[in-house]
């Protein structure tokens, strides 16, 4: 028995022979069967994606210019600036990551006339 189990640990067997192919079924079954039993946490994101797309640009090395549709992003009119802050970078999160920071903002209109803001960010 103990030879056997060293043969299989080091792959002795010649393809074609049964234990050749129990070494293969075994890996096969634990790539194929692991992902079902083991929870590795990755779940999709429970928000909504926004409903119109998002632009991003380069700002010249500087960092990126994201374009989202004010509809959107909903900012209370009594937000401060870092709460505008937070809630622009919420927005941004899906085509951005986590590791962006908002350096300033703006609104402007898009040339269908659509209301938008403009989000300078660094990483």
């Amino acid at each position: 028995m103990n030879k056997t189990l060293k043969s299989y640990f080091y792959w002795t067997y010649p393809r074609g022979n049964v234990h050749y192919d129990v070494m293969v079924s075994l890996i096969l079954l634990f790539i194929f069967v692991t992902p079902h039993l083991w929870d590795f946490g990755d779940k999709p994101s429970r928000a909504a994606g926004p409903s119109h797309p998002i632009q991003v640009t380069g700002d010249g090395g500087r960092g990126i210019i994201v374009t989202v549709a004010a509809s959107d992003v909903d900012v209370p009119i009594s937000a401060t600036d870092n709460d505008v802050r937070k809630i622009l970078r919420k927005a941004i999160e899906p085509v951005t990551g986590d590791a962006v920071s908002v350096s300033r903002w703006e609104t402007a209109t898009d040339p269908q006339g659509n209301i938008v803001w403009k989000i300078w960010a660094r990483r």
